[in-house]
């Protein structure tokens, strides 16, 4: 078993979730093989999404999950199986997306389903990617009266008390 490769495709993912959620599309890019292919099962946008290639999954991600919205992408429970240069891994997904403008909040989990390639220059990159949801559902905010975002990193500032 190559314990090295396992960790750092781990990495790679936990890299990839953190840059979503931050809004970091270079690094996020870094995540991907050039010729990735994405398939996300959600119905929140209408239909499931496909998108091939590295700069059509990081120009969706940009346009359609930019700061406007909030969201925490939580994967665990990996399962890798490594064969050489390449691997496999299922990951259980939870996620939550604040949609600030449509005032409604999205929940759902999944199971992710990817490969992955050890490219040229020796790092793990994620070559398909995809899921089909166990759930989602939303909730529209105006539903909840007593919701209030506290803390909101893309936000313009709060202004400060005068002393």
């Amino acid at each position: 078993m190559d314990l090295d490769a396992l960790e750092e495709i781990r990495q790679t993912k936990y890299r990839y979730l953190r840059c979503l959620d931050l809004k970091d599309w270079d690094e996020f890019a870094d995540t991907l093989t050039e010729d990735a292919l994405a398939a996300y099962g959600t119905r929140a946008v209408g239909k499931p999404l496909r998108l091939e290639g590295r700069d059509a999954i990081v120009d969706y991600m940009r346009a359609d999950l930019g700061p406007e919205f909030t969201t925490v992408h939580f994967a665990g429970q990996p399962e890798i199986r490594v064969d050489g240069d390449r691997a496999e891994g299922t990951w259980c997904l939870e996620d939550t997306v604040i949609a600030k403008a449509y005032r409604v909040m999205i929940r759902g989990s999944a199971f992710y389903e990817e490969t992955y390639r050890r490219c040229a220059d020796g790092k793990w990159r994620i070559g398909t990617i995809g899921y089909e949801r166990t759930y989602e559902y939303s909730i529209s905010l105006d539903d909840v009266p007593s919701f209030k975002l506290m803390a909101d990193r893309w936000a313009s500032p709060a202004p400060q008390p005068k002393s």
